[in-house]
């Protein structure tokens, strides 16, 4: 990441990216507590996937609602509340057992996901231009990859940690949350200083015509397209080497932190595509080219093969992330931003759950190829109607 890079993003807007990093953080490490500590200490599958169900929930229901009372009130407020209401989710899940509390808290943590998906691009949007937007939500992308694969590796130092201190797993696990949820206090307090004295766009725009959200419904659409593509592996990418090569997680676990890194990094390289091609262009051509990767794993002859495909296609598919947000943002007004992040972010989401059940039962009859045939032929309709419908729109925000 050259200092160029870096330098063109204006001093609010970077900090301000950088600063989430502790609450991404804890949030990477809160579903690791929750997938994976909880049956450890006695709970079963389906109470677990009742939390999660729980946090999905809370999600879907506070986005939209919340980014509409963002473009019309301010997003600074809904961005500062969620972000210091989240650690208190640890906080319960380090003093307590209690479902209904463990529940509760779930729900809340889904209420500060809705709050950050519905601000946060909006607010990077409008303290840039388009100039510097592709290189500031690239460096965002960089920033929270980067945070989640932390959180998700906390726990890989708590047997080393047990035998050090002689303490037991029940007694790290709760000093860890403890100290990721101080940690996590950083991002709010750090914001909160630095969004001090800046004012938000006019918000004039909210309530104007609704053909200014066209964009936005022809966007989401062609974006969903993709997500329903994604569900039905991606995933489930290991539990597909697992039947595939019988390979267990030992293998698979650090494949995919190896391309949770691989894709932090490849978003470097992201702005500099949109320079060289165009926006729309440098999306099509990275997403296109991952397509070809993900097909390939299909057909790989082993597993040290087919996890290099994959990680090829991971990058290169999350290399237009940051170059799409920063597409969208740019195209709508800036007083409509908090609600077509929230719409696309669920637009998204919603359908990708939905083949990852189909994807799973696919799997199951020992069809280990169509759920990669099914997701590439979404991808090329999502890709090539992307390209046909946006090929000669620029932003202008």
């Amino acid at each position: 990441m050259g200092t160029g890079f870096l330098s063109s993003i204006p001093w609010r807007a970077k900090w301000f990216i950088v600063l989430v990093f502790f609450t991404a953080v804890g949030y990477g490490y809160f579903q690791v507590l929750v997938s994976a500590y909880l049956p450890e200490i006695g709970f079963d599958s389906g109470t677990v996937g009742l939390i999660l169900g729980v946090n999905g929930i809370a999600v879907v229901v506070a986005s939209i609602p919340l980014g509409i009372y963002a473009d019309r009130k301010g997003k600074k407020p809904i961005l500062f509340l969620g972000l210091l209401v989240f650690p208190f989710t640890l906080l319960v899940y380090a003093l307590t057992r209690e479902l209904e509390a463990l529940l509760f808290a779930s729900a809340i943590a889904g209420l500060v996901e809705g709050a950050f998906l519905s601000t946060w691009n909006a607010l990077i949007a409008d303290m840039t231009d388009t100039k510097n937007r592709d290189n500031a939500f690239s460096l965002s992308f960089i920033v929270a990859t980067l945070a989640f694969g932390i959180g998700y590796a906390v726990p890989f130092a708590f047997p080393f940690v047990e035998s050090a201190l002689q303490l037991g797993s029940a007694q790290v696990h709760q000093y860890s949350t403890l100290l990721v949820a101080g940690f996590a206090f950083v991002s709010p307090i750090g914001i909160g200083l630095i969004l001090r004295g800046y004012s938000e766009p006019d918000r004039s725009e909210t309530v104007s015509a609704k053909g200014s959200l066209k964009p936005l419904w022809k966007f989401s659409g062609l974006n969903g397209m993709i997500g329903l593509g994604a569900g039905f592996i991606i995933p489930l990418i290991a539990t597909w080497f697992f039947l595939r090569f019988a390979v267990p997680d030992t293998y698979s676990g650090p494949l995919l932190a190896i391309s949770n890194i691989t894709i932090g990094l490849a978003a470097v390289g992201s702005p500099m595509l949109a320079k060289k091609f165009g926006n729309v262009n440098a999306i099509v051509i990275t997403e296109g080219s991952s397509t070809i990767f993900m097909l390939a794993t299909v057909f790989a002859p082993s597993a040290v093969v087919a996890g290099g495909l994959y990680v090829v296609r991971a990058a290169l598919m999350n290399m237009s992330s940051p170059l799409s947000d920063s597409f969208l943002m740019g195209i709508i007004p800036p007083g409509q931003r908090s609600l077509a992040s929230a719409v696309n972010s669920l637009v998204w989401r919603l359908p990708n759950s939905l083949t990852t059940v189909a994807g799973g039962i696919i799997m199951a009859t020992g069809n280990l190829a169509l759920p990669f045939y099914l997701a590439t032929a979404f991808y090329v309709l999502g890709i090539s109607g992307f390209f046909l419908v946006f090929r000669n729109v620029k932003p202008a925000n």
